[in-house]
Protein backbone atom coordinates (compact mmCIF):
# COMPACT_ATOMS: atom_id res chain seq x y z
CA UNK A 1 0.00 0.00 0.00
CA UNK A 2 1.18 3.56 -0.71
CA UNK A 3 -0.09 6.90 0.51
CA UNK A 4 0.57 9.99 -1.58
CA UNK A 5 1.02 12.96 0.75
CA UNK A 6 -0.07 16.50 -0.09
CA UNK A 7 2.67 18.97 -0.96
CA UNK A 8 1.47 21.32 1.78
CA UNK A 9 2.28 18.78 4.51
CA UNK A 10 4.62 19.99 7.24
CA UNK A 11 7.45 17.87 8.64
CA UNK A 12 5.62 17.64 11.96
CA UNK A 13 2.47 16.31 10.27
CA UNK A 14 4.53 13.80 8.29
CA UNK A 15 6.32 12.58 11.43
CA UNK A 16 2.97 12.15 13.18
CA UNK A 17 1.60 10.08 10.29
CA UNK A 18 4.73 7.91 10.15
CA UNK A 19 4.55 7.21 13.89
CA UNK A 20 0.87 6.28 13.56
CA UNK A 21 1.63 3.81 10.75
CA UNK A 22 4.59 2.29 12.59
CA UNK A 23 2.36 1.95 15.64
CA UNK A 24 0.25 -0.44 13.57
CA UNK A 25 3.30 -2.71 13.19
CA UNK A 26 4.26 -1.70 9.65
CA UNK A 27 7.53 -0.45 8.23
CA UNK A 28 7.59 2.84 6.32
CA UNK A 29 9.50 3.76 3.17
CA UNK A 30 9.45 7.48 2.25
CA UNK A 31 10.22 8.53 -1.32
CA UNK A 32 10.47 12.19 -2.27
CA UNK A 33 9.79 12.56 -5.97
CA UNK A 34 9.91 15.68 -8.11
CA UNK A 35 6.17 16.28 -7.75
CA UNK A 36 5.00 13.86 -5.05
CA UNK A 37 5.92 12.60 -1.59
CA UNK A 38 5.07 8.92 -1.29
CA UNK A 39 4.87 6.84 1.85
CA UNK A 40 5.19 3.11 1.27
CA UNK A 41 3.58 0.84 3.86
CA UNK A 42 5.40 -2.48 4.15
CA UNK A 43 4.03 -5.42 6.12
CA UNK A 44 0.57 -6.70 6.93
CA UNK A 45 -1.43 -3.77 5.55
CA UNK A 46 -4.68 -5.41 6.61
CA UNK A 47 -4.03 -3.58 9.90
CA UNK A 48 -4.70 -0.28 8.09
CA UNK A 49 -8.11 0.87 6.91
CA UNK A 50 -7.34 2.54 3.54
CA UNK A 51 -10.48 4.67 3.79
CA UNK A 52 -9.41 5.97 7.20
CA UNK A 53 -5.93 6.71 5.88
CA UNK A 54 -7.30 8.52 2.83
CA UNK A 55 -9.60 10.61 5.02
CA UNK A 56 -6.63 12.20 6.78
CA UNK A 57 -6.08 15.85 5.87
CA UNK A 58 -2.51 15.42 4.62
CA UNK A 59 -3.18 12.34 2.45
CA UNK A 60 -3.93 12.93 -1.24
CA UNK A 61 -4.78 9.32 -2.14
CA UNK A 62 -4.13 5.71 -1.15
CA UNK A 63 -3.30 2.87 -3.52
CA UNK A 64 -2.88 -0.84 -2.87
CA UNK A 65 0.18 -2.55 -4.34
CA UNK A 66 -0.33 -6.18 -5.32
CA UNK A 67 3.28 -6.98 -6.27
CA UNK A 68 5.38 -8.59 -3.51
CA UNK A 69 8.39 -6.41 -4.30
CA UNK A 70 7.87 -3.09 -2.58
CA UNK A 71 11.16 -1.19 -2.32
CA UNK A 72 12.07 -2.02 -5.93
CA UNK A 73 8.59 -1.06 -7.16
CA UNK A 74 8.20 2.07 -9.27
CA UNK A 75 4.85 2.74 -7.59
CA UNK A 76 6.72 3.24 -4.32
CA UNK A 77 9.43 5.32 -5.99
CA UNK A 78 8.23 6.96 -9.24
CA UNK A 79 11.53 8.71 -10.01
CA UNK A 80 14.39 6.76 -11.61
CA UNK A 81 17.06 5.74 -9.14
CA UNK A 82 20.56 6.98 -9.96
CA UNK A 83 23.37 4.81 -8.55
CA UNK A 84 26.62 6.68 -7.88
CA UNK A 85 29.85 4.65 -8.14
CA UNK A 86 32.14 7.59 -7.48
CA UNK A 87 34.81 8.77 -9.93
CA UNK A 88 32.07 10.85 -11.59
CA UNK A 89 30.28 7.68 -12.76
CA UNK A 90 26.50 7.35 -12.28
CA UNK A 91 24.06 4.80 -13.69
CA UNK A 92 20.34 5.43 -14.29
CA UNK A 93 18.17 8.48 -14.74
CA UNK A 94 19.71 9.25 -18.13
CA UNK A 95 23.27 8.28 -17.15
CA UNK A 96 24.54 5.51 -19.48
CA UNK A 97 27.71 3.58 -18.62
CA UNK A 98 29.69 0.73 -20.16
CA UNK A 99 31.50 -1.86 -18.02
CA UNK A 100 34.29 -3.60 -19.90
CA UNK A 101 37.28 -5.82 -19.29
CA UNK A 102 38.27 -9.49 -19.27
CA UNK A 103 36.05 -12.28 -18.01
CA UNK A 104 38.70 -13.22 -15.47
CA UNK A 105 41.77 -11.44 -14.16
CA UNK A 106 44.83 -13.29 -15.45
CA UNK A 107 47.77 -11.04 -14.64
CA UNK A 108 49.48 -7.94 -15.95
CA UNK A 109 47.64 -8.06 -19.29
CA UNK A 110 44.75 -6.55 -17.32
CA UNK A 111 46.47 -3.16 -17.45
CA UNK A 112 46.70 -3.09 -21.26
CA UNK A 113 43.06 -4.20 -21.58
CA UNK A 114 41.92 -1.60 -19.04
CA UNK A 115 43.75 1.21 -20.85
CA UNK A 116 42.26 0.12 -24.18
CA UNK A 117 38.64 -0.03 -22.99
CA UNK A 118 38.90 3.30 -21.21
CA UNK A 119 40.32 4.91 -24.35
CA UNK A 120 37.31 3.60 -26.29
CA UNK A 121 34.85 5.06 -23.80
CA UNK A 122 34.26 2.43 -21.10
CA UNK A 123 33.74 4.01 -17.70
CA UNK A 124 33.76 0.97 -15.37
CA UNK A 125 36.43 -1.77 -15.25
CA UNK A 126 35.06 -5.30 -15.06
CA UNK A 127 36.99 -8.48 -14.34
CA UNK A 128 36.54 -11.62 -12.28
CA UNK A 129 38.82 -12.43 -9.37
CA UNK A 130 36.46 -15.16 -8.14
CA UNK A 131 34.88 -17.28 -10.87
CA UNK A 132 31.86 -19.58 -10.42
CA UNK A 133 32.30 -22.41 -12.93
CA UNK A 134 30.10 -25.35 -13.84
CA UNK A 135 33.07 -27.72 -13.60
CA UNK A 136 35.13 -27.84 -10.39
CA UNK A 137 38.19 -28.43 -12.58
CA UNK A 138 37.84 -25.18 -14.53
CA UNK A 139 39.79 -22.04 -13.65
CA UNK A 140 38.29 -20.53 -10.49
CA UNK A 141 40.01 -17.13 -10.50
CA UNK A 142 43.01 -15.56 -8.76
CA UNK A 143 41.09 -14.64 -5.62
CA UNK A 144 42.44 -11.81 -3.46
CA UNK A 145 45.42 -11.28 -5.78
CA UNK A 146 42.98 -10.64 -8.62
CA UNK A 147 41.20 -7.98 -6.55
CA UNK A 148 44.55 -6.30 -5.91
CA UNK A 149 45.32 -6.20 -9.65
CA UNK A 150 41.88 -4.76 -10.39
CA UNK A 151 42.40 -2.10 -7.73
CA UNK A 152 45.80 -1.17 -9.12
CA UNK A 153 44.57 -0.93 -12.73
CA UNK A 154 41.44 1.01 -11.79
CA UNK A 155 43.38 3.46 -9.63
CA UNK A 156 45.77 4.16 -12.49
CA UNK A 157 42.82 5.04 -14.75
CA UNK A 158 40.50 6.59 -12.12
CA UNK A 159 37.77 4.05 -12.87
CA UNK A 160 35.36 2.23 -10.54
CA UNK A 161 35.45 -1.58 -10.44
CA UNK A 162 32.66 -4.13 -10.80
CA UNK A 163 33.64 -7.68 -9.87
CA UNK A 164 31.80 -10.79 -8.76
CA UNK A 165 31.40 -11.82 -5.14
CA UNK A 166 30.36 -15.41 -4.43
CA UNK A 167 30.57 -15.85 -0.66
CA UNK A 168 29.06 -13.75 2.15
CA UNK A 169 32.32 -14.25 4.05
CA UNK A 170 34.20 -12.26 1.39
CA UNK A 171 32.29 -8.98 1.87
CA UNK A 172 34.96 -7.51 4.15
CA UNK A 173 37.68 -8.59 1.70
CA UNK A 174 35.96 -6.57 -1.03
CA UNK A 175 35.28 -3.60 1.25
CA UNK A 176 38.91 -3.50 2.40
CA UNK A 177 39.95 -3.04 -1.24
CA UNK A 178 37.29 -0.37 -1.80
CA UNK A 179 35.59 -2.31 -4.61
CA UNK A 180 32.99 0.13 -5.92
CA UNK A 181 30.43 -2.41 -7.12
CA UNK A 182 29.63 -5.98 -6.09
CA UNK A 183 28.47 -8.22 -8.92
CA UNK A 184 26.01 -10.98 -8.02
CA UNK A 185 26.21 -13.50 -10.83
CA UNK A 186 23.40 -15.54 -12.34
CA UNK A 187 24.29 -18.62 -10.30
CA UNK A 188 23.94 -16.62 -7.08
CA UNK A 189 20.82 -14.65 -8.01
CA UNK A 190 18.91 -16.56 -5.32
CA UNK A 191 21.75 -17.03 -2.84
CA UNK A 192 19.73 -15.29 -0.16
CA UNK A 193 22.44 -15.15 2.54
CA UNK A 194 24.74 -13.42 0.03
CA UNK A 195 22.01 -11.01 -1.08
CA UNK A 196 21.29 -10.08 2.53
CA UNK A 197 24.97 -9.62 3.37
CA UNK A 198 25.67 -7.20 0.51
CA UNK A 199 22.40 -5.52 1.46
CA UNK A 200 23.90 -4.61 4.82
CA UNK A 201 26.46 -2.43 3.03
CA UNK A 202 25.87 0.72 0.99
CA UNK A 203 28.11 -0.54 -1.83
CA UNK A 204 26.32 -0.60 -5.21
CA UNK A 205 25.31 -4.05 -6.46
CA UNK A 206 25.04 -5.28 -10.05
CA UNK A 207 22.41 -8.01 -9.76
CA UNK A 208 22.23 -10.44 -12.67
CA UNK A 209 19.11 -12.33 -13.63
CA UNK A 210 19.21 -16.02 -12.75
CA UNK A 211 19.91 -18.63 -15.40
CA UNK A 212 16.20 -19.46 -15.67
CA UNK A 213 14.86 -16.67 -13.50
CA UNK A 214 11.68 -14.77 -14.20
CA UNK A 215 11.49 -10.99 -14.11
CA UNK A 216 9.60 -11.15 -10.81
CA UNK A 217 12.28 -13.41 -9.31
CA UNK A 218 14.93 -10.88 -10.32
CA UNK A 219 12.97 -8.08 -8.65
CA UNK A 220 12.46 -10.17 -5.51
CA UNK A 221 16.22 -10.78 -5.38
CA UNK A 222 16.69 -7.01 -5.54
CA UNK A 223 14.14 -6.73 -2.73
CA UNK A 224 16.33 -8.95 -0.53
CA UNK A 225 19.22 -6.51 -0.96
CA UNK A 226 17.12 -3.40 -0.51
CA UNK A 227 15.25 -4.76 2.51
CA UNK A 228 18.57 -4.82 4.38
CA UNK A 229 19.07 -1.10 3.76
CA UNK A 230 21.07 -0.92 0.52
CA UNK A 231 19.14 1.01 -2.16
CA UNK A 232 22.01 0.98 -4.69
CA UNK A 233 20.96 -1.89 -6.93
CA UNK A 234 21.43 -2.14 -10.70
CA UNK A 235 19.54 -4.92 -12.50
CA UNK A 236 21.22 -6.88 -15.28
CA UNK A 237 19.58 -8.82 -18.11
CA UNK A 238 22.16 -11.42 -19.20
CA UNK A 239 20.05 -13.94 -21.06
CA UNK A 240 18.07 -16.91 -19.78
CA UNK A 241 18.17 -20.62 -20.50
CA UNK A 242 15.61 -21.73 -23.08
CA UNK A 243 15.22 -24.66 -25.47
CA UNK A 244 17.42 -22.82 -28.01
CA UNK A 245 20.97 -24.20 -28.28
CA UNK A 246 22.50 -22.01 -30.97
CA UNK A 247 23.55 -19.42 -28.40
CA UNK A 248 24.75 -19.73 -24.81
CA UNK A 249 21.52 -18.16 -23.53
CA UNK A 250 18.55 -16.28 -24.99
CA UNK A 251 18.81 -12.52 -24.48
CA UNK A 252 15.42 -11.24 -23.30
CA UNK A 253 15.30 -7.76 -24.79
CA UNK A 254 11.68 -7.54 -23.56
CA UNK A 255 13.00 -7.49 -20.01
CA UNK A 256 14.58 -4.05 -20.39
CA UNK A 257 11.38 -2.01 -20.96
CA UNK A 258 9.40 -4.31 -18.63
CA UNK A 259 11.86 -3.76 -15.79
CA UNK A 260 11.81 -0.01 -16.41
CA UNK A 261 8.01 -0.10 -16.22
CA UNK A 262 7.90 -2.14 -13.01
CA UNK A 263 10.91 -0.74 -11.19
CA UNK A 264 12.81 2.51 -10.66
CA UNK A 265 16.15 0.68 -10.58
CA UNK A 266 18.67 1.06 -13.44
CA UNK A 267 18.84 -1.78 -15.97
CA UNK A 268 21.94 -2.87 -17.91
CA UNK A 269 22.44 -5.55 -20.55
CA UNK A 270 25.17 -8.19 -20.73
CA UNK A 271 25.42 -9.30 -24.36
CA UNK A 272 28.56 -11.40 -23.75
CA UNK A 273 27.01 -14.00 -21.44
CA UNK A 274 23.72 -13.76 -23.30
CA UNK A 275 25.16 -14.98 -26.59
CA UNK A 276 28.39 -16.80 -25.79
CA UNK A 277 29.89 -16.00 -29.20
CA UNK A 278 31.94 -12.99 -30.21
CA UNK A 279 30.08 -12.61 -33.51
CA UNK A 280 26.75 -12.00 -31.74
CA UNK A 281 27.89 -9.72 -28.93
CA UNK A 282 27.83 -6.45 -30.82
CA UNK A 283 24.35 -6.81 -32.42
CA UNK A 284 22.84 -7.67 -29.01
CA UNK A 285 24.67 -4.74 -27.41
CA UNK A 286 23.07 -2.46 -30.00
CA UNK A 287 19.63 -3.99 -29.40
CA UNK A 288 19.91 -3.50 -25.63
CA UNK A 289 20.98 0.12 -26.13
CA UNK A 290 18.07 0.82 -28.47
CA UNK A 291 15.66 -0.82 -25.99
CA UNK A 292 16.61 1.76 -23.37
CA UNK A 293 19.25 0.03 -21.25
CA UNK A 294 21.09 2.26 -18.78
CA UNK A 295 24.36 0.55 -19.57
CA UNK A 296 26.17 -2.51 -20.89
CA UNK A 297 28.64 -5.05 -19.54
CA UNK A 298 30.96 -6.37 -22.25
CA UNK A 299 33.89 -8.77 -22.08
CA UNK A 300 37.09 -7.62 -23.79
CA UNK A 301 40.39 -9.49 -24.05
CA UNK A 302 43.63 -8.64 -25.85
CA UNK A 303 43.92 -12.23 -27.17
CA UNK A 304 40.60 -14.10 -26.82
CA UNK A 305 42.00 -17.38 -28.12
CA UNK A 306 44.34 -17.49 -25.11
CA UNK A 307 41.87 -16.27 -22.47
CA UNK A 308 41.68 -18.39 -19.32
CA UNK A 309 37.87 -18.29 -19.38
CA UNK A 310 35.12 -17.41 -21.87
CA UNK A 311 37.42 -16.37 -24.70
CA UNK A 312 34.77 -17.46 -27.23
CA UNK A 313 32.58 -14.47 -26.30
CA UNK A 314 35.22 -11.77 -25.80
CA UNK A 315 35.71 -8.83 -28.12
CA UNK A 316 39.19 -7.66 -29.04
CA UNK A 317 40.00 -4.04 -28.16
CA UNK A 318 39.57 -3.12 -31.82
CA UNK A 319 36.13 -4.72 -31.98
CA UNK A 320 35.16 -2.99 -28.76
CA UNK A 321 36.26 0.38 -30.09
CA UNK A 322 34.06 -0.06 -33.18
CA UNK A 323 31.16 -1.20 -30.99
CA UNK A 324 31.46 1.87 -28.77
CA UNK A 325 31.30 4.16 -31.80
CA UNK A 326 28.04 2.54 -32.92
CA UNK A 327 26.61 2.49 -29.39
CA UNK A 328 27.15 6.25 -29.15
CA UNK A 329 25.25 6.74 -32.41
CA UNK A 330 22.34 4.61 -31.17
CA UNK A 331 22.29 6.48 -27.86
CA UNK A 332 22.11 9.80 -29.72
CA UNK A 333 19.16 8.55 -31.77
CA UNK A 334 17.31 7.14 -28.74
CA UNK A 335 17.90 10.31 -26.72
CA UNK A 336 16.73 12.52 -29.57
CA UNK A 337 13.54 10.46 -29.95
CA UNK A 338 12.89 10.64 -26.21
CA UNK A 339 13.15 14.42 -26.40
CA UNK A 340 10.63 14.47 -29.26
CA UNK A 341 8.26 12.20 -27.32
CA UNK A 342 8.60 14.42 -24.26
CA UNK A 343 7.68 17.51 -26.23
CA UNK A 344 4.66 15.71 -27.70
CA UNK A 345 3.48 14.70 -24.21
CA UNK A 346 3.68 18.30 -23.04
Amino acid sequence: MIAVVKQTTTSEQLDHLVRWIEGKGLKVNISQGENELIIGLIGDTSQIDPFLLESMDIVERVQRISEPFKKANRKFHPEDTVVDLGHGVKIGGGHFQVMAGPCSVEGDNLFAIARAVKKSGATILRGGAFKPRTSPYSYQGMGARGLDLLREAADELDMPIVTEIMDPRDVDLFLDRHIEMFQIGARNAQNFPLLKEVGKTKTPVLLKRGIAGTIDELLMAAEYIMSEGNPNVVLCERGIRTFETRTRNTFDVNAIPVLHYLSHLPVVGDPSHATGYTRYVRPIAYAATAAGADGLEIEVHDCPSRAWSDGAQALTPEMFDDAMRRIRLIREAVTAQNDVDGEADR
